[in-house]
C-alpha cells in the first residue's frame, strides 16, 4: 500500500475510533440529562403532593394592612384580633377543615362585618374585603410544627390599598395566637392534622423522622425551593398578564 494511502487509511481509522468516543460521550452527556429532568420531575411532584396535602387539612388566616405607616400597622392587629376572637368560638367546634371551609363561606360577610366595625371603630375611614381562595405563603415556624413555602386555603383580609405587611397564621386547626411566633398546636388539634396526613408529611412538618432514608430536612428543603420557585413564576405571570 502506498504511503499516502496507508495516511489516509490510518486517519479514516482514527476518525472512526473520534466518531465512536464522542457518540459515547454524548450518550453518557444524555443519560445524565435524562436522569436529571427525571429526578427533578420526582422532586416537583413530592413538593407538589405535599403542599396539595397541607393545604387540603388546613384554612390560614392572611391580613394585609393598608401600608407600612404605624397607625395602619395597629389597625392591622386589632383587626386580627377582633377576626380571631370571632372565630376561637366558631371554629374550634368543627371537626374537619371542610366543615370549617363551609362555615367561612357561609359567614364571609359577618368577618367582614367585623373587620369594617374595628375600623370605624379606629377612625379609620378604609374598608375591608374579605375572600376565601388559594394564596402563597412563606416557610413559617411555630412552637412545634413548621410550614413550608406554598399555596395554601386561606382567609384573606385586604384593608383599604392592601399595599402593607401582612400578618398570617393557621385559622384551622386552630393556630392563631397574639403572639404568633411561640403558638403551640394543642395535642387536639394535631389529631385533626394526624387524620388528614400520612406519617411521612406530618414527619416534615413536626421536623422528626430521623430514621427516614432521605433525611426530613433534605425534603423540606426540595418542598420549600420548588414551592418558592412556582410562586416567583406565578407572580411573574401576573406581572405579565392581567387577571382581573
Amino acid at each position: 500500500m502506498p504511503y499516502d494511502e496507508e495516511v489516509v487509511f490510518v486517519k479514516m481509522i482514527l476518525t472512526l475510533q473520534e466518531r465512536k468516543k464522542v457518540k459515547k460521550r454524548d450518550k453518557w452527556i444524555l443519560a445524565i440529562v435524562y436522569s436529571m429532568i427525571f429526578i427533578l420531575l420526582l422532586f416537583c411532584f413530592y413538593a407538589e403532593r405535599i403542599n396539595r396535602s397541607l393545604s387540603d387539612s388546613m384554612i390560614r388566616l392572611h391580613i394585609v394592612a393598608n401600608s407600612d405607616s404605624d397607625a395602619d400597622q395597629a389597625l392591622k392587629y386589632r383587626v386580627r384580633d377582633a377576626v380571631i376572637a370571632y372565630m376561637t368560638e366558631r371554629v374550634g367546634n368543627l371537626d374537619s377543615k371542610q366543615d370549617a371551609r363551609s362555615y367561612v363561606n357561609e359567614h364571609i360577610d359577618e368577618l367582614q362585618t367585623v373587620a369594617n366595625a374595628v375600623i370605624a371603630d379606629e377612625g379609620f375611614h378604609d374598608l375591608a374585603k374579605v375572600t376565601i381562595g388559594k394564596y402563597p405563603f412563606p416557610t413559617k415556624r411555630y412552637e412545634n410544627i413548621i410550614l413550608p413555602a406554598g399555596f395554601y386555603d386561606a382567609v384573606k383580609i385586604q384593608i383599604g390599598k392592601a399595599q402593607g405587611e401582612n400578618w398570617w397564621c393557621v385559622m384551622f386547626p386552630p393556630l392563631c395566637f397574639v403572639d404568633d411566633t411561640k403558638g403551640e398546636m394543642e395535642e387536639e388539634y394535631m389529631n385533626v392534622l394526624k387524620d388528614e396526613l400520612t406519617s411521612d408529611e406530618m414527619d416534615l412538618i413536626l421536623a422528626t423522622g430521623e430514621g427516614d432514608e432521605i433525611p426530613v430536612e433534605i425534603k423540606f428543603r426540595i418542598v420549600e425551593i420548588f414551592q418558592n420557585s412556582k410562586m416567583k413564576l406565578a407572580g411573574l405571570f401576573r406581572g405579565i398578564i392581567s387577571f382581573d
